[in-house]
């Protein structure tokens, strides 16, 4: 990068070498972390930090938390948005297709995807690892762990965009929006997808 890059040409370098770097990908874990730390570095000097970034939270609840979720296909093709007020009261009166709107257990030291597919579900991922937004959800309601190994810029986590892949519910309630990889913000960091099947209540 040329020393006086800005920031598109830093966020668009950045993820197309941590997509590069990621052992999923053909890549090694070190080159990842390499990658992650120099971007977290430039991110802290964007914003006039001094400190070196921490590795992020692992605050994860001790006991089971009960998630909440909504496919973003409905909320977009109904016209709702993920800041409307009552958004999931409105998705539990509308009887809706269990692949879309649903609620299942997350047991302690669970991801959010891997408590999915334990319970039945089957949400959509690529990668595993962080370096893409294939399993991206937001959260509406309740907290989730936020790790430092990512490929989602700040601005994205801060509006309560996370990887279920690596994170995992931190109160006893969530609510989720998943499938939110169609999000327009969220085009570059997609990969092609594993095959997404449906997904079942279990509630």
């Amino acid at each position: 990068m040329a020393p006086d890059a800005d920031d598109a040409a830093v966020d668009q370098a950045y993820r197309r070498r941590v997509m590069e770097t990621h052992p999923d990908q053909g890549g090694s874990a070190r080159a990842f972390q390499r990658v992650k730390r120099a971007y977290e570095t430039i991110q802290a000097m964007r914003d006039g930090e001094t400190d070196a970034p921490d590795a992020g939270t692992d605050d994860t609840h001790s006991a089971q938390s009960r998630v909440e979720y909504l496919n973003y296909e409905v909320v977009d093709d109904r016209g709702w948005s993920l800041t409307d007020d009552g958004l999931f009261d409105r998705a539990a009166a509308a009887d809706l297709d269990p692949t879309d709107y649903g609620a299942f257990l997350v047991e302690p030291g669970e991801t959010l995807l891997e408590a999915a597919e334990n319970r039945g579900f089957a949400w959509p991922y690529a990668c595993r690892g962080g370096a893409c937004a294939n399993c991206a959800v937001a959260v509406v309601e309740g907290e989730m762990t936020v790790q430092i190994d990512h490929v989602l810029p700040r601005e994205l986590t801060e509006r309560g965009i996370h990887l279920s892949c690596l994170g995992a519910p931190s109160t006893a309630e969530m609510r989720v929006v998943y499938n939110v990889k169609h999000m327009p913000e969220l085009d570059d960091l997609r990969l092609p997808p594993y095959r997404f099947e449906r997904t079942q209540s279990v509630d």
